[in-house]
């Protein structure tokens, strides 16, 4: 039995005089209505819990029993279309879930023997990303941005054009980890609507959560995915909503426990925190999982330490930019700072490497040009540069498309273009099939045939 000595938000300090606990505990009250997990030693006989619920029913002095076992969420078929917290209980109002397995929050990575290294594509149907930064089958794509720039519309179209591929052995687990409760609700809507919800586990930690349960959120979505991938031996699409959000919850929970800061103000054991985050979600002999994670930008800057953190665990990157989002470019991505480990003749194609690298070498170079034009106009270009210029805008405008998941807003219906078309349509662009015709012609359409229908 251990003695809560100290609160400190959604961390309390609890004293165990003899049977000291293990790390990762569970400690519960005698009417089970708090939950605490032991995180850290303090001092001598005193360690740092999170408190997981019923934090407004803690005092000092109140008494708590080891529960002798870590946290566990349901697994298996039974948790495919329901939405759920960390404790695995239903929040959709669907009734009870019912499951033969459960499975602890915390594990490590695969062993390295057992690790699958096979490259091969995923299309998502998005012009923008199949070209510039194509998603690996089993590798990670992280989706940066600041507020309010489109990360979570990308990521939602991406779920739906690759969990609508009715292959039978695909599952996805959708982590939402400090995110509004709003987009939660019209995510399963959306799902639900298309056909898709039935072979998705959602589990949710929303922004108005403590620290520590939306720490503790974006490890039970490994969880999930893990069990797909080892038991059932299934394809796991793994999407998070947002990883940035899981370091700051670390970083908030440091801070309670006046642990030393490092870098940026940030907590000292981030690297080890996105090291077993991201080592878990590995592609093994059993089964793939191919992460698709949003990340947050605070205050547009990419260097925070945070976000810096996440990199190099990503085989692809996708940049949403600010001044691409103020043109009303939407995705609004930044093909100059986005790319792939993919993007090689070996893996996508020589003819789709080459034009990939062409393209956007054409549109470095005119934004170079920009400056000039915004001062003098485009007329005082020399005429090969006027020729570059306009086909580079063309480009640019031809990346964007219609949303699937925002053809309620819009009103224009959603639109999947394979990667062989995007790639002939901008070859066409960049050899000049298409100079005859307005650069506001490739606003948001799929493929450049529907301009001349």
């Amino acid at each position: 039995m251990g003695i809560v000595t100290g609160i400190f938000g959604s961390i309390a300090e609890v004293e165990f005089v003899k049977n000291p606990p293990a790390i990762h505990d569970l400690l519960v009250d005698k009417q089970s209505k708090i939950r605490m997990q032991v995180y850290s030693s303090s001092r001598k006989n005193a360690y740092y819990c999170l408190v997981l619920s019923g934090s407004d029913l803690i005092y000092r002095g109140l008494d708590l029993d080891n529960s002798n076992s870590s946290l566990s969420i349901p697994v298996g078929e039974g948790i495919l279309g329901r939405v759920i917290d960390i404790f695995g209980s239903p929040v959709d109002g669907k009734g009870k879930i019912i499951t033969k397995d459960s499975r602890g929050l915390l594990g490590i990575p695969p062993s390295f023997a057992s690790i699958q290294s096979k490259q091969e594509i995923w299309e998502t149907g998005i012009k923008v990303i199949d070209l510039y930064s194509p998603l690996i089958k089993g590798g990670k794509m992280g989706l940066f941005g600041g507020a309010g720039v489109g990360k979570t519309l990308l990521l939602s179209e991406i779920l739906h054009n690759v969990v609508g591929d009715k292959l039978k052995n695909n599952v996805s687990v959708f982590s939402g980890v400090g995110e509004r409760t709003r987009e939660g609700q019209e995510l399963v809507e959306e799902l639900e609507q298309r056909g898709v919800l039935g072979s998705t586990a959602l589990i949710f930690g929303a922004m108005g959560e403590n620290a520590a349960v939306r720490f503790l959120t974006a490890l039970a979505g490994v969880s999930l995915a893990e069990y797909f991938r080892d038991v059932m031996h299934k394809n796991v699409l793994f999407f998070i909503d947002n990883v940035f959000r899981f370091a700051q919850a670390g970083n908030e929970m440091a801070t309670l426990m006046n642990t030393i800061p490092s870098e940026d103000g940030y907590q000292s054991t981030l690297a080890s925190e996105m090291a077993n985050f991201h080592e878990r979600l590995i592609s093994t002999d059993s089964g793939v999982i191919s992460a698709i994670e949003a990340i947050y930008i605070p205050s547009d800057d990419i260097l925070d330490h945070g976000v810096q953190s996440i990199y190099p665990y990503l085989d692809s990157v996708v940049t949403l930019s600010r001044l691409v989002f103020q043109e009303g470019l939407m995705p609004a991505v930044d093909v100059l700072t986005s790319g792939s480990s993919a993007l090689t003749s070996g893996v996508v194609g020589r003819e789709h490497y080459e034009i990939a690298i062409k393209s956007q070498s054409m549109m470095k170079f005119a934004e170079g040009l920009e400056r000039i034009v915004s001062l003098v106009g485009e007329s005082e270009l020399s005429a090969e540069n006027q020729l570059l210029y306009k086909r580079a805008r063309k480009i640019k405008n031809f990346m964007t498309q219609p949303f699937f998941v925002a053809a309620t807003q819009t009103g224009r219906a959603g639109v999947f273009v394979p990667a062989s078309d995007t790639v002939t349509d901008v070859a066409n662009i960049m050899k000049g099939n298409y100079d005859s015709v307005s650069e506001e012609k490739f606003l948001y359409i799929g493929s450049a045939r529907e301009i001349r229908s």
